[in-house]
């Protein structure tokens, strides 16, 4: 499907992820933002933990496992979960299929990480997989108040003792 004007705000290929963009935060004065992912069966980002806005996410395709450091979720179509600021966490594409899910964070700031770590997507499907810049996405992460905690494929439970016992809002 080509883009055309009637598209969201914003299409960005992310990491390996195709994200629509809803919601600008500055449209809500930083209060909240809203964007759509959708993934690849399998397609996992790396452990992370937000540090200013919690995180929520609406399923609406395929299944999402979303791992904190004391339980996991699986979400299919329907369901949702809020991830909350400064509880270390990841999800997985658990399903067969492709995945699709809406995200908004409150205050705003997925939204505005996406636009700058992602680039313009040319067409409204998946990016071609490729191994991201991991130093730039530490880096964009930090700027947005995101900690990148370890390699993808990393599970919250299986982070350090040490490392977890620094989130008070963790109890792993």
């Amino acid at each position: 499907m080509k883009l055309e004007e009637s598209t969201p705000r914003a299409a960005l290929w992310f990491l390996d992820n195709l994200v629509l963009v809803h919601l600008r935060g500055e449209e809500t004065n930083g209060r909240w933002d809203l964007i759509e992912f959708w993934a690849a069966p399998g397609d996992q980002p790396p452990p992370h933990v937000h540090n200013l806005h919690d995180e929520s996410f609406y399923v609406t395709a395929g299944e999402v496992t979303l791992y904190l450091p004391d339980r996991k979720v699986v979400m299919s179509p329907g369901q949702f979960f809020l991830a909350p600021r400064g509880v270390p966490h990841t999800f997985c594409v658990t399903s067969d299929d492709e995945a699709r899910w809406l995200v908004t964070s409150a205050p705003a700031g997925v939204e505005a990480f996406a636009q700058e770590f992602g680039r313009p997507a040319e067409e409204l499907r998946l990016p071609v997989p490729e191994p991201p810049d991991v130093d730039r996405l530490i880096a964009v992460s930090a700027k947005h108040g995101i900690e990148v905690l370890g390699p993808p494929g990393l599970l919250p439970d299986q982070l350090p003792p040490d490392v977890l016992a620094s989130y008070p809002g963790s109890s792993g």
